[in-house]
């Protein structure tokens, strides 16, 4: 019980989280391409390899792993949003959109994540 707890108060975290960060993004950008799900993606991608990068050597509490994780992370990134709104961009014909999408969730993503790792090791 104590371990759903923790994901359902990091769950509700990273919701605001997401929602702060994605409309602060389309404060800047009021066109068609979803750059507030892009921005809370990459953010995301970068957080998670950050803490991996510190975690990977320190004895961490389960629950506080499962608060950050599962809770505060899976409530801040948005990827069936990502899927959902790259499938509406083919559907609405702006297929360099999605492309755009794609490419630039899966590759800085995962640059993100190696970049926050790395960091995270020259930090810590």
């Amino acid at each position: 019980m104590v371990k759903i707890l923790y994901i359902m108060a990091g769950g509700a975290i990273g919701t605001l989280a997401r929602y702060s960060v994605s409309g602060f993004a389309y404060r800047f950008y009021n066109g068609t391409f979803p750059i507030g799900t892009l921005s809370v993606n990459l953010i995301g991608s970068f957080i998670i390899g950050f803490l991996w990068g510190i975690w990977e050597t320190r004895n961490l509490s389960p629950n506080i792993r499962n608060l950050i994780f599962i809770g505060i992370l899976g409530g801040f990134t948005t990827f069936s949003s990502y899927s959902l709104e790259t499938m509406n961009l083919i559907k609405a014909g702006e297929a360099k959109y999605a492309l755009i999408n794609i490419f630039g969730t899966n590759i800085f993503g995962l640059i993100l994540v190696f970049l926050g790792y790395v960091l995270s090791k020259a930090v810590f």
